[in-house]
């Protein structure tokens, strides 16, 4: 499963390193809801995507603040 590896990766990654991830995720985000608004997007499932591993991201940041007190 490819989202398995990916949160794998994600949880060998630091917590400053998830944020610098994230940041670059929300730009893509961005990118393709702009490219989607003035129909230049041709895999509008990208978008699904991206928001996923958003909240993937997030999720394990979360994770580690808990796991820190």
């Amino acid at each position: 499963m490819k989202t398995n590896k990916y949160v794998e990766e994600l949880n060998a990654k630091s917590v400053a390193e998830l944020n610098e991830t994230l940041v670059a995720a929300k730009k893509e985000l961005f990118n393709l809801r702009f490219q989607n608004a003035t129909n230049q997007l041709d895999n509008t499932s990208r978008i699904k995507d991206v928001r996923k591993n958003i909240a993937r991201i997030q999720t394990v940041i979360s994770q580690k603040a808990k796991a820190a007190n």
